[in-house]
This record gives structure tokens, C-alpha cells and sequence, in this order.
């Protein structure tokens, strides 16, 4: 071999072993990401599903034979509309029987308790002539005490017997005491025959129906069930986890598995007291406002709560976070070719990226690799890696789909 050659063979295996050297004391290369500042959304991601305000369960008051049935499933209706009607012979008969006492009342014993009243109070007059009559004859000696003593005795029999008969004809006058039980039987055997026709005593849409013509029904047995006519809610079973970061009043975007392209917002308005000890969830009312024409009672809709934002915030992948306590972590912050354990506060937190309030700034270098095996002061290289989400990221805490009951 020529002594050109090896002289170049020498100077290039100097020259790899010299770069080997500098780059083993510059350190490993390490993926790693430049910190910025972004706009940031957080929001928790859960599934729930479309109910009422509140519903009315609609039963019949007395026992009896279903004989009509008005409405079905989705029908619309007003208060007083008919749902059901019962068989009701006996009870049309017992309103016969109440009236036809009280028509008594009024055409026949009245009049004659009055007529009664009108013969002893003209026999009572009578006897008091004969009275006067007598006592003028005793005076002047023409007839014996004992004949003045039976015309006053009849005269007093004729008053009691007046007496009596006014009495009478006053419990049977109008709006007396007779006549007023009289027309409160009326009413109680009108009021049980209205009860076997069942209406609808709120407005809304009929959810269910359980009751058929040839049914019998019961007290206490649900016929149809309505959800209110008003407002509508997405109920939704969240885990308790996130209840630091929930408040009544935040804004949320739903999409109806149904009409994925029809997005529609809504906000919490309500908040479980409890925490379901089975689940583990706390179950959030979400209220809609104005409510979709499309949306059914119990459909299921995906949601998606914005719990906090910030116009800018300096954000920190996940993964390059560790030795999370409470509001406070640690990051391989790289600086000068080193890297450096620092302690960081953190804000709002998500599922792939989280909030740092203090301990980073803009610009700053961290390592993607939270868990990497380096030490403080180590020397290392970062190859840069882009943070996930595009210039407006969003901290997603995700609930799996849960089961509604």
C-alpha cells in the first residue's frame, strides 16, 4: 500500500475518533420538546344521554275496565287532554240515584214540608179565634169555664203543631242543611265518575303507555308516563374524579350519536350532592338551550364540558412530567448542554398535556422522557420533537362510556 493512501486512512480514523470524543462528551441525544406558550382549553369528555325535567307518572284513582285508550308513544298533550276512559255503569247510576234525591228535595218534599207549614200556621189562626171568641162568650156567662179551658188547650196544641211544621219547612229552604248534604252527594258521585276518565294533568309527550282497551286497572299502577313540556336536560354520569373541576355554569358542546354533524350547546346547571358509592360518578345535569327539534327522550349524546381555558399558557406534554404530589411535578429541564431536575407548579390538567403556572418559561428545553435514565448536570443533545396539537391545543380529560341507568 502506498504511503498516501495510509497516511489519508490515518487522518480520517483521527478524525472519526476525535468526533466520537466530542460528541461522547457533549452527551447522548435525547428527544425533547421547546416549551411555548399556546392557547389552552380543557375539557372533560364523557357520554350521557337526553332526559326531561322532570316526568309524570299518570294512574287511574279508582279500579275499573280500560274502555278507550286516546293517545300513544309520542303523542303531544295539553292539560285536560283524555288519555283513557273506564266502564263506568255503577258510578253512572249512583250520580242518577244523587240527583234524582236532590231533585226530591226540590219538587216534592219542600213543597209539601211548605204546604204543612201553610195548614197548621191557618190552624193555629183558627184556634186563636175561637179563643177570643170564647173568652168574650165566658165573660158574659154564656158558656162554662171548662169550654174556654179546651179552645185554649187546642190553641196551644195548634202552635206546637205550626212550630213544628216552619221548623220542617226551614231544614228543606235552599241552602240548608239538607239541601246542601243533598247536593255534596251530587258532587262526590260526579267527581268518582270524572276519575274514570283519565286526562293529562301537565303538558308534554306521552314516554309510555301501559294500559290497553280490556285492561283492568288499579290504584297505584302507572298508565303513561309524560315528560314536562319546558326545558330539556343530558344527564350525565361523570367520574368523581373530576369534581375539582367542575362548576355549575360551564359551557358544554354535545353531538347526539344520532346526528353527529349536529353539534348544540348547553351548560351544567347541576351538580349530584352525592357520589354514587356503586359507580363511583357523580351525576351532572347539563341544561339545553334552545332544544333541537331532533332530539329524543333517552338518546344518547356524546359531551364534551369545558372546564377551564387560557388565552396563553405554557404547556408540558404529559409524558415529561413525573413525580406528580398535588399541584406540584418535576421536568428534566435541559440548559447549556445539561440537564437539570426542576420543580414545577401545575394549572389545568388533561390527558395528554398539562398547564405549567411557574417553574418554565417560553423557549425553555425539557425532556420528552420524563423517566430518563440522566442525572443533574448531565451533558446531553435534544432532538427537537413537536408538541402535540396544533396552535390551539385543548387538555382533555376523558371518561369512559358508563352505564345509565
Amino acid at each position: 500500500m502506498k504511503r498516501p493512501v495510509i497516511v489519508a486512512i490515518a487522518c480520517v480514523a483521527l478524525a472519526l475518533a476525535g468526533w466520537m470524543l466530542l460528541q461522547s462528551r457533549r452527551g447522548p441525544l435525547l428527544a425533547g420538546y421547546q416549551v411555548q406558550a399556546r392557547p389552552l382549553v380543557q375539557t372533560v369528555v364523557a357520554t350521557g344521554r337526553v332526559v326531561a325535567v322532570s316526568r309524570a307518572q299518570v294512574g287511574s284513582p279508582v279500579t275499573g275496565v280500560v274502555v278507550e285508550r286516546r293517545v300513544r308513544e309520542g303523542d303531544v298533550v295539553a292539560p285536560g287532554d283524555v288519555l283513557a276512559v273506564l266502564r263506568a255503569d255503577d258510578l253512572e247510576a249512583a250520580v242518577r240515584e244523587a240527583e234524582a234525591a236532590l231533585a226530591q228535595l226540590r219538587q216534592s218534599t219542600r213543597p209539601q214540608a211548605q204546604a204543612a207549614q201553610r195548614e197548621a200556621e191557618a190552624r193555629l189562626a183558627q184556634a186563636s179565634r175561637e179563643v177570643t171568641r170564647r173568652r168574650e162568650l165566658f165573660k158574659r156567662q154564656l158558656i162554662a169555664r171548662e169550654t174556654l179551658e179546651q179552645a185554649v188547650q187546642a190553641e196551644a196544641v195548634a202552635r206546637s203543631t205550626a212550630e213544628q211544621a216552619r221548623l220542617a219547612a226551614s231544614a228543606l229552604g235552599a241552602g240548608n242543611p239538607n239541601e246542601a248534604a243533598a247536593r255534596a252527594r251530587v258532587a262526590s258521585a260526579r267527581a268518582l265518575l270524572a276519575k274514570t276518565t283519565i286526562r293529562a294533568e301537565v303538558a308534554g309527550t306521552v314516554l309510555t303507555r301501559n294500559a290497553e282497551p280490556g285492561d283492568l286497572v288499579q290504584p297505584g299502577r302507572v298508565l303513561f308516563e309524560i315528560a314536562r313540556a319546558g326545558a330539556t336536560e343530558v344527564l350525565v354520569p361523570l367520574d368523581e374524579k373530576n369534581l375539582e373541576v367542575l362548576a355549575v355554569g360551564q359551557p358544554a358542546m354535545c353531538i347526539a350519536d344520532a346526528y353527529p354533524a349536529r353539534p348544540f350547546p348547553a351548560t351544567v346547571g347541576f351538580i349530584a350532592p352525592s357520589v354514587d358509592p356503586q359507580r363511583g360518578s357523580v351525576d351532572v345535569r347539563l341544561t339545553v338551550s334552545p332544544v333541537p327539534g331532533f332530539l329524543r327522550q333517552d338518546m344518547t349524546v356524546s359531551v364534551n364540558v369545558e372546564t377551564g381555558r387560557r388565552a396563553r399558557a405554557i404547556v408540558a406534554p404529559n409524558d415529561a412530567i413525573s413525580a406528580l404530589e398535588g399541584n406540584r411535578a418535576t421536568v428534566w429541564r435541559v440548559a447549556g448542554g445539561r440537564v437539570e431536575r426542576r420543580e414545577v407548579t401545575l394549572g389545568l390538567r388533561g390527558l395528554t398535556q398539562t398547564e405549567i403556572t411557574d417553574g418554565l418559561e417560553a423557549g425553555d428545553w425539557i425532556l420528552a422522557d420524563a423517566q430518563a435514565v440522566v442525572e443533574d448536570g448531565d451533558r446531553v443533545r435534544v432532538a427537537a420533537s413537536a408538541l402535540p396539537g396544533g396552535a390551539a391545543d385543548s387538555a382533555t380529560r376523558k371518561e369512559l362510556p358508563a352505564k345509565l341507568d
